[in-house]
């Protein structure tokens, strides 16, 4: 079963690219036709390609790797937070860190910095500190969260980047490309399609387009997600059920020995 249809792309407008002059080349094959001098991009293949990419990420999911959402810009950062925290992955909303990928364990670096502050205010360090020295924390604490935001619960580098605007988040994609993290992308008509490895062709522009979109992949997140827990579940119940007669065949055993000693008393 598709997991979006034609008339809900269409609806929220996935279909609408941007001017024929701004075009890449590169896009050829997901453009339908030109109207009014805009490129209208060809649903069909967009919901082909949605379905491809929501497959991918339900196994990611389901291995238990983490996905990172990437969108820092304005119409899309809102969407991409909530569909990220309804599956618990990792997102970047504000502006990307150059290295956040490449250069890790000093992104994990400034996580340890964030989370000694915590502590010092969580043990009472931080109120014995003269007024200068908390207004200097306080805000290097912010500026922490601001750049870090949710990466800060990364342990260790995600197995995949969903990304919304290609152009805009190059230097993500750049450093995921080096790393051979796959990367997941919103592509519009403007856009260069050979850096993506799972191509959603669709407007990147439009929330309602963002949406639609991202819903799509969330569910199939979720469902990996429910399908780990499951077998998870299965696997303690089969070893529980192999683990009875193991158990009844001990009490047995110690009960044995218990008779042997009466006897031999």
């Amino acid at each position: 079963m598709s997991r979006t249809n034609f008339d809900e792309l269409l609806e929220a407008g996935c279909h609408f690219g941007h001017l024929k002059r701004k075009w890449n080349p590169a896009m050829a094959p997901y453009i339908f036709m030109e109207r009014n001098g805009i490129h209208i991009i060809d649903l069909h293949k967009t919901v082909v390609k949605v379905d491809e990419a929501a497959a991918a990420l339900k196994q990611i999911a389901k291995s238990g790797k983490k996905i990172l959402f990437v969108a820092t810009k304005k119409q899309a950062k809102s969407i991409v937070a909530e569909k990220a925290e309804a599956v618990q992955m990792p997102y970047v909303t504000e502006r990307w860190a150059g290295g956040t990928l490449t250069n890790f364990p000093t992104i994990r670096k400034a996580v340890k910095k964030m989370t000694n502050i915590d502590k010092q205010v969580n043990d009472g360090t931080f109120d014995n500190l003269s007024k200068r020295e908390k207004l200097q924390i306080s805000r290097q604490k912010a500026k922490l969260e601001k750049n870090l935001g949710s990466i800060a619960d990364l342990t260790r580098l995600p197995s995949a980047l969903l990304v919304v605007d290609v152009m805009k988040e190059h230097i993500a994609i750049k450093e995921a490309k080096r790393l051979n993290i796959p990367v997941f992308g919103i592509v519009d008509t403007n856009s260069n399609p050979n850096d993506v490895d799972f191509v959603i062709p669709a407007n990147d522009d439009a929330t309602k387009s963002i949406d639609v979109i991202l819903s799509a992949l969330d569910a199939a997140i979720q469902e990996g997600l429910d399908e780990r827990k499951a077998e998870k579940v299965e696997e303690e119940s089969k070893e529980e059920g192999e683990n009875k007669p193991r158990r009844a065949r001990a009490r047995k055993s110690n009960k044995a020995e218990e008779e042997e000693t009466k006897a031999a008393e």
